[in-house]
Protein backbone atom coordinates (compact mmCIF):
# COMPACT_ATOMS: atom_id res chain seq x y z
CA UNK A 1 0.00 0.00 0.00
CA UNK A 2 1.90 3.21 -1.03
CA UNK A 3 0.89 6.81 0.49
CA UNK A 4 0.33 9.70 -1.59
CA UNK A 5 2.90 12.45 -0.36
CA UNK A 6 1.52 15.55 -1.83
CA UNK A 7 0.07 18.27 -0.26
CA UNK A 8 -3.88 18.94 -0.94
CA UNK A 9 -5.20 21.98 -1.98
CA UNK A 10 -5.45 24.73 -0.19
CA UNK A 11 -3.32 23.69 2.61
CA UNK A 12 0.74 25.30 2.73
CA UNK A 13 3.54 23.97 2.41
CA UNK A 14 5.56 23.03 5.74
CA UNK A 15 8.30 25.55 6.15
CA UNK A 16 11.45 25.22 9.10
CA UNK A 17 12.74 27.68 11.44
CA UNK A 18 13.30 31.36 9.46
CA UNK A 19 16.93 31.29 10.43
CA UNK A 20 17.40 28.56 8.11
CA UNK A 21 16.50 31.43 5.03
CA UNK A 22 20.37 32.17 4.11
CA UNK A 23 19.15 35.63 3.15
CA UNK A 24 17.66 36.11 6.64
CA UNK A 25 21.14 35.11 8.26
CA UNK A 26 22.46 37.39 6.43
CA UNK A 27 20.56 40.30 7.21
CA UNK A 28 21.19 39.58 10.92
CA UNK A 29 24.78 39.15 10.81
CA UNK A 30 25.53 42.30 8.84
CA UNK A 31 22.26 43.88 11.80
CA UNK A 32 24.78 42.28 14.41
CA UNK A 33 28.08 43.72 12.82
CA UNK A 34 26.67 46.94 12.51
CA UNK A 35 25.58 47.06 16.25
CA UNK A 36 28.94 46.02 17.07
CA UNK A 37 30.61 49.17 14.91
CA UNK A 38 28.28 51.64 16.36
CA UNK A 39 28.79 50.29 20.11
CA UNK A 40 32.79 50.25 19.35
CA UNK A 41 32.73 54.34 17.71
CA UNK A 42 30.76 54.96 20.68
CA UNK A 43 32.98 53.40 23.25
CA UNK A 44 36.28 55.07 21.79
CA UNK A 45 34.54 58.82 21.22
CA UNK A 46 33.22 58.21 24.83
CA UNK A 47 36.53 57.40 25.99
CA UNK A 48 38.31 60.01 24.32
CA UNK A 49 36.14 63.01 25.40
CA UNK A 50 36.74 61.90 28.87
CA UNK A 51 40.35 61.60 29.08
CA UNK A 52 41.02 65.13 26.85
CA UNK A 53 38.70 66.54 30.03
CA UNK A 54 40.80 65.01 32.81
CA UNK A 55 43.80 65.91 30.82
CA UNK A 56 42.35 69.66 30.40
CA UNK A 57 42.83 69.34 26.59
CA UNK A 58 40.09 71.77 24.91
CA UNK A 59 38.91 69.63 21.61
CA UNK A 60 38.64 71.06 18.24
CA UNK A 61 40.39 73.18 15.73
CA UNK A 62 40.84 75.95 17.40
CA UNK A 63 44.30 76.06 18.04
CA UNK A 64 45.09 76.39 14.42
CA UNK A 65 44.95 80.15 14.44
CA UNK A 66 47.90 80.13 16.92
CA UNK A 67 51.06 81.83 16.68
CA UNK A 68 53.41 78.34 15.36
CA UNK A 69 56.68 79.98 17.41
CA UNK A 70 58.76 77.81 15.24
CA UNK A 71 60.57 78.04 11.85
CA UNK A 72 60.81 75.62 8.93
CA UNK A 73 63.93 75.09 7.43
CA UNK A 74 62.13 74.63 3.36
CA UNK A 75 58.88 76.04 2.64
CA UNK A 76 57.65 77.05 -0.89
CA UNK A 77 55.41 79.79 0.57
CA UNK A 78 56.49 82.49 2.96
CA UNK A 79 56.58 81.70 6.70
CA UNK A 80 58.06 83.00 10.17
CA UNK A 81 57.69 81.47 13.49
CA UNK A 82 55.21 84.42 13.68
CA UNK A 83 52.71 82.71 11.16
CA UNK A 84 49.77 80.08 12.24
CA UNK A 85 50.10 76.74 13.23
CA UNK A 86 47.64 76.39 9.74
CA UNK A 87 49.67 77.65 8.12
CA UNK A 88 52.71 75.67 8.96
CA UNK A 89 50.58 72.95 8.12
CA UNK A 90 50.05 74.53 4.51
CA UNK A 91 53.85 74.55 4.36
CA UNK A 92 54.14 70.85 5.93
CA UNK A 93 51.39 69.76 2.88
CA UNK A 94 53.34 71.66 -0.17
CA UNK A 95 56.64 69.87 0.96
CA UNK A 96 54.67 66.38 0.87
CA UNK A 97 53.23 67.02 -2.11
CA UNK A 98 56.99 68.52 -3.58
CA UNK A 99 58.77 65.04 -2.38
CA UNK A 100 55.55 62.59 -3.74
CA UNK A 101 55.56 64.85 -7.44
CA UNK A 102 59.35 64.61 -7.90
CA UNK A 103 59.88 61.50 -6.56
CA UNK A 104 57.19 59.42 -8.79
CA UNK A 105 58.47 61.07 -11.61
CA UNK A 106 62.13 60.56 -11.44
CA UNK A 107 61.09 56.78 -10.11
CA UNK A 108 59.46 56.54 -13.20
CA UNK A 109 61.72 57.76 -15.81
CA UNK A 110 64.87 55.17 -13.62
CA UNK A 111 62.43 51.94 -13.24
CA UNK A 112 61.39 52.71 -17.23
CA UNK A 113 64.98 52.43 -18.02
CA UNK A 114 66.28 50.08 -15.48
CA UNK A 115 63.57 47.61 -16.24
CA UNK A 116 64.05 47.84 -20.22
CA UNK A 117 67.62 47.09 -19.20
CA UNK A 118 66.99 44.39 -17.58
CA UNK A 119 65.77 42.65 -21.08
CA UNK A 120 68.89 44.06 -23.06
CA UNK A 121 70.99 41.77 -24.99
CA UNK A 122 73.76 43.52 -23.84
CA UNK A 123 75.09 41.26 -20.78
CA UNK A 124 76.94 44.20 -18.77
CA UNK A 125 73.62 46.74 -18.94
CA UNK A 126 71.45 43.26 -18.07
CA UNK A 127 73.61 42.34 -14.97
CA UNK A 128 74.03 45.85 -13.43
CA UNK A 129 70.43 46.50 -14.13
CA UNK A 130 69.60 43.20 -12.03
CA UNK A 131 72.12 44.48 -9.20
CA UNK A 132 70.74 47.65 -8.58
CA UNK A 133 66.66 46.19 -8.62
CA UNK A 134 68.21 43.82 -6.10
CA UNK A 135 70.09 46.00 -3.79
CA UNK A 136 67.71 48.40 -3.69
CA UNK A 137 64.92 46.37 -3.36
CA UNK A 138 65.67 44.30 -0.58
CA UNK A 139 66.84 47.25 1.63
CA UNK A 140 64.48 49.16 4.13
CA UNK A 141 64.07 52.53 2.53
CA UNK A 142 64.77 54.01 6.16
CA UNK A 143 68.62 52.61 5.43
CA UNK A 144 68.44 53.81 1.87
CA UNK A 145 67.28 57.75 3.42
CA UNK A 146 70.00 57.56 5.94
CA UNK A 147 72.61 56.05 2.77
CA UNK A 148 72.14 59.13 1.31
CA UNK A 149 72.03 61.45 3.81
CA UNK A 150 74.51 60.27 6.13
CA UNK A 151 76.80 58.40 3.69
CA UNK A 152 76.83 60.43 0.64
CA UNK A 153 75.58 64.33 0.77
CA UNK A 154 77.02 64.81 4.73
CA UNK A 155 80.46 63.80 3.44
CA UNK A 156 80.62 66.93 0.84
CA UNK A 157 82.75 69.48 0.73
CA UNK A 158 81.78 72.34 2.92
CA UNK A 159 79.69 75.47 0.82
CA UNK A 160 84.06 77.08 0.67
CA UNK A 161 85.04 74.15 -1.26
CA UNK A 162 82.11 73.43 -3.10
CA UNK A 163 81.86 71.56 -6.33
CA UNK A 164 80.92 73.49 -9.20
CA UNK A 165 78.06 71.60 -11.45
CA UNK A 166 77.06 72.94 -14.79
CA UNK A 167 74.93 75.83 -15.53
CA UNK A 168 76.28 77.51 -12.28
CA UNK A 169 75.12 75.48 -9.93
CA UNK A 170 76.79 74.24 -6.54
CA UNK A 171 76.66 70.80 -4.62
CA UNK A 172 78.00 71.41 -1.14
CA UNK A 173 77.08 69.35 2.44
CA UNK A 174 74.50 72.27 2.60
CA UNK A 175 72.66 71.57 -0.38
CA UNK A 176 72.72 71.67 -4.33
CA UNK A 177 72.74 75.76 -5.03
CA UNK A 178 71.13 76.68 -8.67
CA UNK A 179 70.09 79.63 -10.53
CA UNK A 180 66.97 81.53 -9.02
CA UNK A 181 64.73 82.86 -11.68
CA UNK A 182 63.85 86.87 -11.09
CA UNK A 183 61.07 87.70 -12.59
CA UNK A 184 60.13 91.03 -13.87
CA UNK A 185 57.11 92.85 -15.52
CA UNK A 186 55.98 91.23 -18.83
CA UNK A 187 56.64 87.75 -17.74
CA UNK A 188 53.83 86.57 -17.30
CA UNK A 189 53.28 86.41 -21.55
CA UNK A 190 55.89 83.70 -21.67
CA UNK A 191 53.93 81.57 -19.15
CA UNK A 192 50.73 81.90 -21.27
CA UNK A 193 52.74 81.35 -24.09
CA UNK A 194 53.36 78.08 -22.53
CA UNK A 195 50.35 77.04 -21.54
CA UNK A 196 49.18 77.55 -24.78
CA UNK A 197 51.69 75.55 -26.30
CA UNK A 198 50.71 72.71 -23.96
CA UNK A 199 47.34 73.03 -25.22
CA UNK A 200 48.58 72.71 -28.77
CA UNK A 201 50.73 69.96 -28.17
CA UNK A 202 47.95 68.54 -27.21
CA UNK A 203 45.17 69.09 -29.66
CA UNK A 204 47.89 68.18 -32.40
CA UNK A 205 48.60 64.53 -30.89
CA UNK A 206 45.00 63.42 -30.78
CA UNK A 207 44.71 64.84 -34.49
CA UNK A 208 47.94 63.13 -35.34
CA UNK A 209 46.96 60.03 -33.55
CA UNK A 210 43.56 59.85 -35.42
CA UNK A 211 45.33 60.89 -38.95
CA UNK A 212 47.34 57.84 -38.45
CA UNK A 213 44.33 55.95 -37.15
CA UNK A 214 42.28 56.69 -40.54
CA UNK A 215 45.33 56.45 -43.02
CA UNK A 216 48.36 54.83 -41.32
CA UNK A 217 50.12 57.78 -41.76
CA UNK A 218 52.72 58.85 -38.85
CA UNK A 219 52.58 62.48 -38.51
CA UNK A 220 55.82 64.21 -36.52
CA UNK A 221 54.51 64.57 -33.04
CA UNK A 222 57.74 64.54 -31.12
CA UNK A 223 59.27 67.14 -32.75
CA UNK A 224 56.07 69.22 -33.48
CA UNK A 225 55.60 68.79 -29.65
CA UNK A 226 59.54 70.21 -28.96
CA UNK A 227 59.09 73.02 -31.23
CA UNK A 228 55.85 74.64 -29.44
CA UNK A 229 56.85 73.53 -26.02
CA UNK A 230 59.94 75.24 -26.25
CA UNK A 231 59.87 77.65 -29.28
CA UNK A 232 57.05 79.30 -28.58
CA UNK A 233 57.69 80.79 -25.06
CA UNK A 234 61.06 80.96 -26.49
CA UNK A 235 59.95 83.80 -28.91
CA UNK A 236 57.59 85.19 -26.63
CA UNK A 237 60.46 85.48 -24.07
CA UNK A 238 62.70 87.20 -26.68
CA UNK A 239 59.79 89.80 -28.30
CA UNK A 240 58.83 91.04 -24.68
CA UNK A 241 62.76 91.72 -24.37
CA UNK A 242 63.62 89.00 -22.05
CA UNK A 243 61.66 89.75 -18.35
CA UNK A 244 63.46 87.01 -16.85
CA UNK A 245 66.84 87.08 -15.26
CA UNK A 246 68.57 85.00 -13.05
CA UNK A 247 69.82 85.43 -9.48
CA UNK A 248 73.24 82.73 -10.23
CA UNK A 249 74.83 81.57 -6.93
CA UNK A 250 78.93 83.37 -6.48
CA UNK A 251 81.19 81.07 -4.36
CA UNK A 252 82.86 83.08 -2.20
CA UNK A 253 85.52 83.00 0.36
CA UNK A 254 83.62 80.87 2.75
CA UNK A 255 80.12 80.66 1.50
CA UNK A 256 77.74 80.56 -1.11
CA UNK A 257 75.74 83.99 -2.15
CA UNK A 258 72.85 84.33 -4.29
CA UNK A 259 70.52 81.98 -6.11
CA UNK A 260 68.48 79.13 -4.78
CA UNK A 261 69.51 76.54 -2.18
CA UNK A 262 67.85 73.00 -1.60
CA UNK A 263 68.89 71.44 1.55
CA UNK A 264 70.08 67.67 1.84
CA UNK A 265 66.90 66.64 3.81
CA UNK A 266 65.37 67.04 0.63
CA UNK A 267 67.73 65.96 -1.32
CA UNK A 268 68.59 62.72 0.55
CA UNK A 269 64.57 61.94 1.05
CA UNK A 270 64.40 62.50 -2.69
CA UNK A 271 66.96 60.56 -3.67
CA UNK A 272 66.02 57.65 -1.82
CA UNK A 273 62.82 57.56 -2.11
CA UNK A 274 62.97 57.56 -6.11
CA UNK A 275 65.69 54.72 -6.19
CA UNK A 276 63.92 52.85 -3.87
CA UNK A 277 60.41 53.01 -5.80
CA UNK A 278 62.04 52.88 -9.08
CA UNK A 279 63.74 49.05 -8.40
CA UNK A 280 59.85 47.85 -7.70
CA UNK A 281 58.61 49.61 -11.09
CA UNK A 282 61.90 48.17 -12.89
CA UNK A 283 60.38 44.61 -12.04
CA UNK A 284 56.98 45.79 -12.90
CA UNK A 285 58.08 47.05 -16.35
CA UNK A 286 59.92 43.92 -16.91
CA UNK A 287 56.90 41.43 -15.97
CA UNK A 288 54.51 43.75 -18.17
CA UNK A 289 56.46 43.49 -20.94
CA UNK A 290 57.18 39.93 -20.81
CA UNK A 291 53.73 39.46 -21.14
CA UNK A 292 53.14 40.75 -24.36
CA UNK A 293 53.41 37.92 -26.69
CA UNK A 294 56.83 37.68 -28.79
CA UNK A 295 54.93 37.09 -31.56
CA UNK A 296 53.99 41.19 -31.48
CA UNK A 297 58.08 41.93 -31.64
CA UNK A 298 59.24 38.94 -34.69
CA UNK A 299 55.90 40.57 -36.61
CA UNK A 300 57.22 43.96 -36.17
CA UNK A 301 60.60 42.63 -37.30
CA UNK A 302 59.70 41.03 -40.25
CA UNK A 303 58.25 44.52 -41.25
CA UNK A 304 61.41 45.93 -40.90
CA UNK A 305 60.79 48.15 -37.70
CA UNK A 306 63.58 48.74 -36.06
CA UNK A 307 64.60 46.87 -32.36
CA UNK A 308 64.25 50.60 -30.81
CA UNK A 309 61.43 51.60 -32.57
CA UNK A 310 59.43 47.96 -31.88
CA UNK A 311 59.87 48.23 -28.12
CA UNK A 312 58.36 51.96 -27.93
CA UNK A 313 55.63 51.79 -30.56
CA UNK A 314 54.89 48.24 -30.53
CA UNK A 315 55.83 46.26 -27.10
CA UNK A 316 55.76 48.56 -24.43
CA UNK A 317 51.78 50.60 -25.48
CA UNK A 318 50.45 46.79 -24.65
CA UNK A 319 52.91 45.82 -21.90
CA UNK A 320 50.98 49.34 -20.57
CA UNK A 321 47.80 47.83 -19.41
CA UNK A 322 50.05 45.19 -17.40
CA UNK A 323 51.90 47.62 -15.60
CA UNK A 324 49.69 50.37 -14.81
CA UNK A 325 47.56 48.54 -12.05
CA UNK A 326 50.64 47.43 -9.88
CA UNK A 327 52.23 50.70 -10.85
CA UNK A 328 49.80 52.62 -9.00
CA UNK A 329 50.52 50.93 -5.55
CA UNK A 330 54.04 51.98 -5.97
CA UNK A 331 52.77 55.44 -6.73
CA UNK A 332 50.84 55.18 -3.07
CA UNK A 333 53.56 53.67 -1.52
CA UNK A 334 56.17 56.28 -2.16
CA UNK A 335 53.59 59.20 -1.18
CA UNK A 336 53.18 57.64 2.22
CA UNK A 337 56.90 56.80 2.39
CA UNK A 338 57.17 60.44 2.35
CA UNK A 339 56.71 60.71 5.99
CA UNK A 340 59.59 59.27 7.04
CA UNK A 341 61.35 62.38 6.43
CA UNK A 342 60.45 63.12 10.10
CA UNK A 343 64.05 61.02 10.85
CA UNK A 344 66.87 63.34 8.85
CA UNK A 345 64.36 66.85 9.61
CA UNK A 346 62.52 67.41 6.71
CA UNK A 347 59.83 69.73 7.48
CA UNK A 348 56.92 67.42 5.90
CA UNK A 349 53.23 67.05 7.22
CA UNK A 350 54.24 64.88 9.64
CA UNK A 351 57.20 66.32 10.82
CA UNK A 352 55.60 69.56 11.15
CA UNK A 353 52.50 67.86 12.51
CA UNK A 354 54.30 66.30 14.91
CA UNK A 355 56.15 69.56 16.46
CA UNK A 356 52.45 71.40 16.64
CA UNK A 357 51.68 68.21 18.45
CA UNK A 358 54.34 68.58 20.97
CA UNK A 359 53.16 72.30 21.25
CA UNK A 360 49.21 72.10 22.02
CA UNK A 361 48.56 68.86 23.00
CA UNK A 362 46.06 68.14 20.08
CA UNK A 363 46.77 64.74 19.38
CA UNK A 364 43.14 63.42 18.21
CA UNK A 365 42.88 66.69 15.62
CA UNK A 366 46.64 66.47 14.32
CA UNK A 367 46.16 62.26 13.63
CA UNK A 368 42.93 63.41 12.04
CA UNK A 369 44.19 66.08 10.44
CA UNK A 370 47.35 63.35 8.78
CA UNK A 371 44.26 60.77 8.14
CA UNK A 372 42.59 63.03 6.15
CA UNK A 373 45.25 64.65 4.07
CA UNK A 374 46.83 60.82 3.16
CA UNK A 375 43.68 59.45 2.66
CA UNK A 376 43.05 62.32 0.18
CA UNK A 377 46.21 62.50 -1.62
CA UNK A 378 46.04 58.65 -2.02
CA UNK A 379 42.32 58.27 -3.20
CA UNK A 380 43.36 61.46 -5.99
CA UNK A 381 46.17 59.48 -7.00
CA UNK A 382 44.14 56.22 -7.41
CA UNK A 383 41.44 57.87 -9.24
CA UNK A 384 43.85 59.60 -11.34
CA UNK A 385 45.65 56.17 -12.05
CA UNK A 386 42.20 54.23 -13.37
CA UNK A 387 41.84 57.32 -15.49
CA UNK A 388 45.20 56.46 -16.96
CA UNK A 389 44.45 52.90 -16.88
CA UNK A 390 40.71 53.51 -18.85
CA UNK A 391 42.79 55.21 -21.65
CA UNK A 392 45.48 53.27 -22.28
CA UNK A 393 43.17 49.94 -21.99
CA UNK A 394 43.49 48.43 -25.59
CA UNK A 395 40.03 49.17 -27.88
CA UNK A 396 39.22 46.41 -29.98
CA UNK A 397 37.67 47.79 -33.25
Amino acid sequence: MTIDATIPPGKDKPTGSILNDPKVRGIIYQAITLLLLVFFIYWVTTNTIENLKRANIASGYGFLNGRAGFDVGQSLIAFTSDSTYGRALVVGFLNTILVAVTGIITATIIGFLVGIGRLSKNWLIAKLSMVYVEVFRNIPPLLVIFFWYSGVLAVLPQPRDSLALPLDMYINNRGLAFPRPVFESGAQFTFYALVIAVIASIFFARYANKKQMETGKRLPVLWTVLGLVIGLPLLTLLATGTPISFDVPIAGKFNLTGGSVVGPEFLSLFLALSFYTASFIAEIVRAGIRGVSHGQSEAAHALGVRPGLTTRLVVVPQAMRIIIPPLTSQYLNLTKNSSLAIAIGYADLVAVGGTILNQTGQAVEIVSIWIIVYLTLSLSTSLFMNWFNAKMALVER
